[in-house]
């Protein structure tokens, strides 16, 4: 009787698997190339006569706190989301490229210059997400590169960190579309939002950071669903898909009312943060944007 190669079973798991992952984890298109799909119609199983080869049976695995499971090399399965650094790395890589090349949202495919992915460290602790690319970040293909960028590079600055040991992304991945505006922004629709965020859920579950910095109030309405104004939730911790979550003001806020209460009110917010991540505060640091006592 005739079976099919062990190695195409093999290839064929392996594949619906990796499918059945991606679509676990928000992905509804995988991007395919017109010579890959002729390939794949023109593929037929070998088969053969003989018994298959034994496979061989798996190593032993540990359970981790969070559900996943260590493997032998030290890395996590898809189930905890820890990978070794190359497939880190390799996994970041592919997901960048989907994003470059998605057209889910036509208009604003139409309209854009660059898709603005992310920048910074892929194994930082500290993640800042931003509602979506200005004119100059759209120019550029970097996020927060303009007035408000500056701004926010100076106060990652402040914390003793550098913008890029950091990581830095978008709710959008693309500039709003502005129909008739030489200049100017506009707030992403619900829709837009919705359909772009799964990019963002995975990177934030590939770089895994230990704390989440949201800056202002459509990117907290885009990764919590929340639409109250952004001065009841700023320096009020919150969780989101398991990671500790600080709302604060948008720096293009603090570029336009410049009063130093409230550059202290997103300082402490900072400190929170600083606190959270362990990391050393120092007295003029604590001090900063305070009034000085007559």
């Amino acid at each position: 009787m005739n079976l099919m190669s062990d190695a195409y079973h093999q290839l064929l798991d392996a594949a619906i698997h990796h499918l059945q992952d991606l679509k676990a984890r928000g992905v509804h298109f995988v991007s395919v190339s017109p010579q890959a799909l002729d390939d794949l119609g023109h593929c037929r199983p070998k088969t053969v006569r003989s018994a298959p080869a034994p496979v061989a049976k798996p190593g032993p695995v540990e359970k981790h706190e969070d559900g996943g499971r260590l493997t032998e090399d030290g890395g996590r399965t898809a189930e905890g989301g820890l990978i070794s650094p190359e497939g880190k790395a390799a996994a970041y890589a592919e997901l960048r490229q989907r994003a470059l090349a998605c057209v889910k949202c036509s208009n604003l495919a139409a309209a854009r210059k660059n898709v603005v992915f992310g920048v910074g460290d892929i194994n930082s602790p500290l993640m800042f997400v931003g509602e979506a690319p200005g004119a100059d970040e759209d120019a550029q293909g970097e996020p927060f590169v303009g007035a408000a960028g500056q701004l926010l590079t100076k106060i990652i600055q402040t914390m003793g960190l550098s913008r890029g040991s950091v990581y830095i992304a978008n709710i959008l991945k693309c500039r709003p579309d502005t129909p008739g505006q030489r200049s100017g922004n506009r707030k992403p629709t619900p829709e837009e939002m919705q359909t772009c965020i799964p990019f963002l859920h995975e990177q934030i579950d590939l770089i895994a950071p230990r704390v989440l910095v949201a800056l202002g109030a459509t990117a907290v309405e885009g990764l919590l669903g929340k639409t109250v104004g952004i001065t009841r939730l700023r320096g009020q911790w919150q969780t989101y898909r398991g990671i500790p979550l600080m709302p604060t003001y948008h720096p293009a806020y603090l570029l336009r009312n410049q009063a130093l209460s409230e550059k202290r009110r997103v300082w402490e917010d900072m400190l929170q943060v600083m606190d959270r991540l362990e990391m050393p505060i120092s007295e003029k640091q604590r001090n900063f944007f305070l009034k000085p006592v007559p």
